[in-house]
């Protein structure tokens, strides 16, 4: 069940990584402006999806949220806490309440750690258990959770299928027990018939332990399948977010209405009939991005305002909020 009362609260992130030139006497030539200005919120008990084309910052926006990576500039509140200015205890409770699934299940487990080592690694980072014994038996129950066999717990990585895997990851990702977890692409590397198991699995354990998500895809008939709300996200920036079926049947950002133009429809005579967003050009570079909207390079509606004056957010309709100068 949603809460109107934020769980996660997102002000003015940014997050850059330094270009340098030089091998002995490095030299600073700019910036890598992954994410540059994110501010949104997302209810307890609620799924935001973050979707976008690969290089647009979702990622590093995920991990930078989680602390992962320290934010440039900006403000993160996990629980009313200030992720950012946290240190030392203060910041590992925290860091307790906020998890991530990593896109990878083949590069995310220590190969040369059991299951039981991997999963029991948070328990005893958190100092949840006292004994051994119990980190173990807590393990047996996190890996019967999430549908596998308590058996498995002494086996390593290597000795498991990719859905598996995954499925240890989650395990891990609930073991401190967290109020919130950022799933990055936690599908993508998945077989098309275990894709769905996972996130049947993740829906289910929402319902059971009331938690909130940021979900962060490519697919988005996935994304609109899973979700309450969708923002979408370009070069850094998120350019509309909006709850999910009133962005699906009204998107009003034209790179919106590109992405959604790509979802291919089961039905063929609908596929024929529809018209396709086709872009032109590549995404500028985040080193240096474009002046004013950031989209209007590849815009095909782009006026001479968009070239010289960034759009500001502004309520295009209920709960659905845009940053076009068109809208």
């Amino acid at each position: 069940m949603i809460d109107s009362k934020p769980l996660v609260n997102v002000e003015k992130l940014t997050k850059y990584f330094p270009v340098t030139r030089g091998m002995v006497f490095q030299k600073t030539i700019g910036n890598v402006r992954a994410v540059d200005g994110l501010s949104f919120t997302i209810a307890r008990g609620e799924t935001l999806g973050l979707v976008g084309e690969s290089g647009c910052g979702k990622t590093t926006a995920g991990r930078t949220i989680l602390g992962l990576y320290p934010p440039t500039s900006g403000e993160v509140r996990i629980d009313g806490e200030n992720l950012v200015k946290a240190k030392g205890r203060k910041l590992l409770a925290i860091r307790r309440k906020a998890q991530i699934i990593f896109q990878d299940p083949y590069a995310s487990l220590n190969p040369r750690w059991t299951i039981n080592a991997i999963v029991s690694e948070p328990l005893r980072v958190h100092k949840l258990f006292a004994t051994d014994r119990e980190r173990s038996e807590r393990v047996k129950e996190l890996i019967n959770l999430v549908g596998l066999s308590p058996r498995l717990v002494n086996r390593f990585p290597h000795e498991f299928s990719g859905g598996q895997r995954q499925r240890i990851g989650i395990a891990r990702a609930l073991a401190s027990d967290p109020l919130f977890i950022v799933c990055d692409e936690p599908i993508s590397a998945l077989d098309v018939s275990i894709q769905a198991q996972v996130v049947n699995l993740l829906e289910d354990l929402q319902d059971q332990f009331g938690l909130t998500y940021l979900f962060i895809a490519h697919d988005l008939s996935m994304v609109r399948h899973i979700c309450d709300r969708v923002a979408v996200m370009y070069l850094g920036v998120i350019v509309e977010i909006a709850e999910r079926n009133d962005l699906y049947e009204n998107p009003l950002h034209p790179y919106t209405k590109a992405l959604l133009s790509a979802v291919p429809i089961a039905d063929p005579r609908k596929e024929r009939a529809r018209k396709r967003t086709i872009l032109t050009g590549d995404v500028p570079s985040p080193i240096n991005p474009p002046a004013g909207c950031r989209f209007h390079p590849r815009c095909p509606i782009a006026m001479d305002r968009c070239r010289s004056e960034t759009p500001e957010w502004r309520e295009a309709g209920p709960d659905h909020w845009v940053a076009c100068h068109a809208v």
